[in-house]
């Protein structure tokens, strides 16, 4: 699957910034690989076997230090962490969101992450779980530094995608977080908002993608200016989008998140989850400023973005989502537990 990534990032084969964007997620990529590969043939080596079920009770039989099992549990998670853009193996992202084109960095976004996140909690949710005690303490570590490092490179970016870049390693951070809670709330949340990241974000694309012309222009934060006079229902659609992803009420981001914050408290991980909460300040300020040049900035472009048919089915299905799983959420926890929990419990 990532092959065809490395592919479509350097899709715009004569814009320098795509070519750069595609070499650098091909080489990291290529290397985070080799990273994963070499902690799965220690997990060989330590179980004899590739079954999960047989892994997890190889591991079980081991001390919590034992070298062997923290090299494999590292190296395992490295290779993860550039897969879905943690810190500090989060380089790669901004480059390729910027470079690729609009609707290839949509799909790699969302993607990507979403088949990652799958990787990662059948992965330490079975055969690392008899570990756990090693790995809480990693993930909850990297998890604040994702958050940290998303959010506040966020807040000096001037290109649309490349903040939508660092914007998304932030949410990495929060989805993170509910591995470290690991209990019942904890990955209903990672599942809730893996789905409902997945809508906001291709709905936020979706508008960008209006303001495309030819190659890369129409990516900067000016190419909005005056986008409620230009367009209104596009500029309030991305409002309802940013809202949700900035984790306000009453969308499907704040329900994640809300998630995820109840399953960190149910654990007694207090301070990681007013950390969490905290950072949604900065996460508001950098969203409020496309905002402000949707909203209240002079039209600096005087082109009129129309929106296809195709282009409004998908733009309506991403906000009945996104507001709907806010108002009522019941559905989608269900969903969520039968899709996760429930996988995981057999």
């Amino acid at each position: 699957m990532a092959l065809s990534y490395y592919i479509l990032a350097g899709f715009l084969r004569n814009e320098r910034r795509s070519n750069e964007g595609a070499l650098k997620y091909l080489l990291l990529g290529a290397f985070s690989s080799g990273i994963l590969a070499y902690g799965f043939s220690i997990l060989y080596g330590l179980s004899g076997s590739t079954n999960l079920g047989d892994i997890a009770n190889a591991l079980a039989m081991r001390p919590l230090n034992d070298i062997l099992v923290l090299l494999a549990m590292v190296t395992v998670s490295a290779g993860l962490f550039f897969k879905i853009a943690a810190v500090p193996f989060h380089m790669w992202a901004p480059d390729v969101y910027e470079g690729a084109p609009t609707s290839i960095t949509a799909y790699v976004s969302v993607a990507s992450k979403a088949a990652s996140f799958a990787l990662l909690m059948r992965l330490f949710l079975v055969p690392f779980w008899p570990v756990r005690a090693n790995w809480e303490m990693l993930f909850g570590a990297v998890a604040l530094a994702t958050m940290t490092v998303g959010n506040f490179a966020a807040l000096t970016q001037t290109n649309i995608k490349r903040l939508l870049a660092y914007s998304s390693i932030a949410h990495v951070g929060y989805i993170l977080l509910g591995m470290v809670a690991m209990n019942q709330t904890g990955m209903q949340g990672m599942a809730f908002y893996l789905f409902a990241y997945a809508f906001m974000t291709i709905g936020a694309f979706t508008v960008v993608i209006l303001l495309r012309r030819k190659g890369l222009i129409g990516d900067e934060l000016e190419d909005m200016n005056g986008l409620i006079y230009r367009n209104p229902g596009a500029a309030i659609l991305m409002l309802i989008f940013l809202l949700s992803l900035a984790g306000i009420p009453p969308t499907a981001g704040f329900m994640g998140k809300w998630l995820i914050f109840w399953g960190l408290i149910q654990t007694g991980h207090y301070y990681l989850a007013i950390f969490a909460a905290l950072y949604i300040l900065p996460a508001v300020y950098y969203y409020l400023r496309i905002v402000v040049h949707m909203w209240m900035t002079d039209v600096t472009d005087p082109v009129r973005p129309t929106i296809s048919p195709a282009q409004w089915v998908a733009l309506a299905a991403a906000v009945i989502i996104v507001l709907g799983a806010g108002l009522y959420p019941e559905p989608f926890l269900k969903l969520a537990t039968y899709s996760v929990i429930l996988p995981l419990a057999r």
